[in-house]
């Protein structure tokens, strides 16, 4: 079985808890990814999209065969920016396999000592979409839409990475209007250890 993702609009304060988009709450030991990129011959570090946290408690009901930690936050990054609508985005991943420099997936062992990490416009306004709390729920293993665990729902990938694990599957949502998301489902898949990210166009 696999963990379904839902996500609702909320005004509560989601500080720790599981979320997607908003910003991400780290401890100081752990840096905001970046990706160095080249700007007009400049080589720059840019920021890349927060894309949700997992506060793994949530999901030990559902994780019956403890694939993962059940303490801790789980967190992920890749590089979205063009897929937000900025087709001037210095790092643009493409459809396929992503190179490893433009994702990123972290964990730490507690959710102690927590700081919000925000990346703000030169006004002020905070970067991305408002965050939503995520709720979950047992659903099939090669389920369509957002879940963790389980196998890619997408013959294509399921094929190319047999024996990997879908770790995080993300599919299109009308209502956040992201370009990303009219392209397919995007995949953050684990095997041994080792994470591969692959972009999917229908």
């Amino acid at each position: 079985m696999a963990i379904k993702l839902n996500f609702s609009k909320t005004d509560s304060n989601l500080f720790g808890r599981s979320k997607m988009w908003g910003s991400p709450d780290m401890p100081d030991s752990l840096d905001y990814p970046e990706v160095a990129v080249n700007d007009d011959g400049e080589l720059v570090d840019d920021p890349m999209t927060f894309i949700c946290q997992i506060r793994l408690e949530d999901i030990a009901p559902y994780d019956i065969q403890n694939r993962l930690p059940h303490e801790g936050m789980l967190y992920f990054f890749g590089c979205l920016d063009y897929f937000f609508g900025n087709l001037d985005a210095l790092a643009q991943p493409g459809m396929g396999e992503w190179d490893e420099r433009y994702f990123k997936v972290l964990y730490n062992p507690t959710c102690d000592d927590l700081h919000t990490h925000s990346i703000v416009y030169d006004d002020g306004t905070e970067f991305g979409l408002k965050a939503e709390e995520i709720t979950f729920a047992e659903c099939a293993d090669r389920e369509e839409g957002f879940k963790l665990l389980g196998k890619p729902y997408l013959d294509e990938i399921a094929e190319q990475y047999e024996g990997w694990t879908s770790l995080l599957q993300l599919d299109e949502d009308d209502d956040w209007g992201l370009r990303f998301f009219d392209c397919g489902m995007l995949c953050f898949m684990i095997k041994e250890n080792k994470i591969k990210c692959y972009l999917h166009s229908f």
